[in-house]
């Protein structure tokens, strides 16, 4: 048995002493890795070893940990602004933040309020899209993750729990995602799910809610904590078509996609499809609490003083780590690597997929990649079989994470600045972990 460390006898005697003053729901998490630091794709651990990150802190990290560049903005912010109230004061970081954000964003989406988290982003684009249409109802889509606060947790539908004992009361009702269950066999993807839709939202609009009662249809471009699912564009182009016709604004929950993560900056751009609203955050901080509701300046005009408020929102020095953070993008041109090591990896996990009967599927674009798996004895989905992989990959020294309605999908979502030695090594850990499962 491997003796402790004083570092790791530390930590246990802190863990005893004052861990259960964490509420459950906080801080027990998979994998609950005590850690001392981080740098790049790593975290260092307090039992002295590294940790090869495939999690960018769930799709934050995406510059990398403690990017030198950004750690300088954050002291020399802090030099000379630690918080500000914004309207009570106005300070340079988030007047040029603003005006950064506009060069990489898709036409027209050029006015900002930030927030601190992706929750409240989206409460921001649900409170705007209302207010502006006067209308009472939202539009979501079954699987999608939008946050845990009430008004969120109206069109977060990715797993009932969430839900449980909190009646959100929004008003919500809900479209079926593009899940490639539904495709039948033989069918064209592109044709069936837009087609598909179509019957979907004449059935909605005919016995549940008139259209002209919705204020807006809210999606992730990429179905994230549901599962890792990529739609077709036409599915989405589709949508874009429906809220055109309908006068129904169309948000786009960017909070995992965001920042280069699919390979452009969003997957607006990806898809090619613009929505009138969307809600940004992770990425945008480079591991700070930051998020903006973005919209046009025709629709944010409609917003007055008082509709919407923040005292953290917009902090200075989370402003100034993203401007660091968009300046690293570019440079380092770290949307060129996203789709160059994303496709890297996918013809890694492919060939995988091939080799072992419990990788179900592998989906993916740009280095935001879903591996699902299954019971090697039944071959459905299973939860269960992915936390037994996670444990195992941990074990030599990779840090993965899980999504999906059960668990069942492996997340493969590293900074941007990943190479392909650090691709490699993390799939033959994976590899590895799952001929054990397999076996």
């Amino acid at each position: 048995m491997q003796k402790q460390t004083n570092d790791q006898q530390d930590w246990v005697q802190m863990v005893d002493s004052i861990g259960n003053f964490l509420a459950p729901s906080m801080a027990k998490d998979h994998p609950n890795l005590p850690v001392k630091s981080a740098e790049g794709c790593y975290y260092y651990g307090v039992d002295g070893r590294e940790y090869l990150d495939f999690t960018s802190g769930i799709a934050v990290e995406n510059v990398g940990h403690r990017h030198p560049k950004v750690v300088q903005a954050i002291k020399d912010s802090a030099d000379h602004l630690v918080h500000g109230p914004s309207g009570v004061i106005i300070y340079e970081s988030i007047l040029k933040l603003a005006a950064e954000l506009q060069k990489v964003l898709p036409p027209n989406l050029d006015n900002f309020f930030f927030a601190n988290s992706g929750t409240e982003a989206i409460e921001g684009a649900l409170k705007l899209a209302k207010y502006v249409t006067k209308r009472p109802y939202l539009v979501s889509f079954t699987g999608c993750f939008h946050g845990r606060s009430i008004g969120a947790l109206s069109v977060t539908t990715s797993k009932s729990k969430y839900r449980k004992h909190l009646q959100p009361s929004w008003l919500a009702y809900q479209l079926p995602y593009a899940l490639p269950e539904y495709l039948p066999e033989g069918e064209n993807p592109d044709v069936f799910y837009a087609e598909k839709l179509e019957r979907d939202v004449k059935e909605l609009f005919s016995h549940q809610v008139d259209p002209e009662e919705v204020a807006c249809m809210i999606i992730e471009p990429i179905l994230g904590e549901g599962g890792y699912i990529i739609p077709p564009a036409s599915w989405l182009k589709k949508i874009r078509e429906i809220c055109d016709r309908h006068g129904i604004l169309l948000i786009f929950d960017e909070v995992q996609t965001g920042f280069g993560r699919t390979g452009n900056w969003f997957a607006a751009q990806t898809f090619d499809v613009t929505p009138d609203i969307m809600a940004v955050a992770k990425g945008i901080g480079a591991g700070l609490p930051l998020s903006a509701t973005i919209a046009s300046k025709e629709l944010m005009d409609q917003w007055p003083l008082g509709a919407h408020g923040t005292t953290f929102g917009g902090n200075p020095i989370a402003c100034s780590a993203a401007l660091a953070s968009l300046e690293i993008i570019k440079e380092e041109k770290l949307l060129e690597n996203a789709q160059e090591m994303g496709a890297y990896a996918m013809a890694k996990l492919l060939k995988m997929k091939e080799e072992s009967p419990i990788v179900r599927d592998v989906r993916g674009v740009g280095l935001m990649i879903g591996i699902e798996l299954g019971d090697p004895k039944t071959g459905e989905a299973s939860g269960d079989v992915v936390m037994e992989v996670l444990d195992k990959c941990l074990a030599d020294g990779v840090l993965f994470y899980l999504c999906g309605n059960s668990g069942e999908v492996i997340r493969m979502i590293p900074p941007l600045t990943i190479t392909k030695d650090q691709i490699d090594k993390g799939i033959d850990v994976l590899k590895t972990a799952i001929q054990s499962v397999s076996n």
